[in-house]
């Protein structure tokens, strides 16, 4: 059965609302959906995405459509780090492949601080790829929502 996570959910935060967030912008992300994303973080939101500094949602919404345009089959499963008030911190992997075919898995860690309303205003996010044989993938569910008996990345020794 799938969990039905309530739309808002503002700070402060408790571990049972703080993992709540975080699978829900996974299932967001998971979705591939730039306009829907967006709409999760504040209109002037501020990111650094590896090198890349954004501020707001246009900026969010183009740098989004161009990343799963370039990360084919994107797969990403998200696990709550710490929290404390308005910031959660995350760590992360994801799958996916580039045009030519070469599987890649993506670990980071990203650092979130929320608005009153439950926007995130800020995203800090480290990454790393790792090159991956196609037969080396772990993250095997249909494209959208990771279902919620497949495993996470405790379960999966990431």
């Amino acid at each position: 059965m799938t969990q039905t996570i309530p739309a808002n959910l503002p700070p402060p935060f408790t571990r049972e609302t703080a993992i709540l967030k975080v699978r829900k912008a996974e299932d967001g992300w998971n979705s591939r959906n730039s306009q829907q994303v967006a709409l999760a973080y504040s209109v002037d939101s501020q990111w650094r995405n590896r090198s890349e500094f954004l501020t707001g949602r246009d900026a969010i919404i183009a740098f989004l459509t161009r990343k799963w345009a370039n990360e084919l089959e994107y797969r990403l499963i998200k696990e709550l780090w710490a929290f404390h008030e308005n910031r959660i911190a995350v760590r992360f992997a994801y799958e996916s492949h580039d045009s030519s075919g070469q599987w890649y898995r993506s670990y980071g860690n990203e650092n979130w601080e929320f608005d009153e309303q439950g926007l995130m205003k800020r995203r800090h996010a480290s990454i790393n790829d790792l090159p991956i044989r196609e037969s080396e993938r772990l993250f095997h569910w249909p494209i959208g929502r990771r279902p919620d008996d497949h495993p996470g990345l405790s379960e999966l020794g990431l």
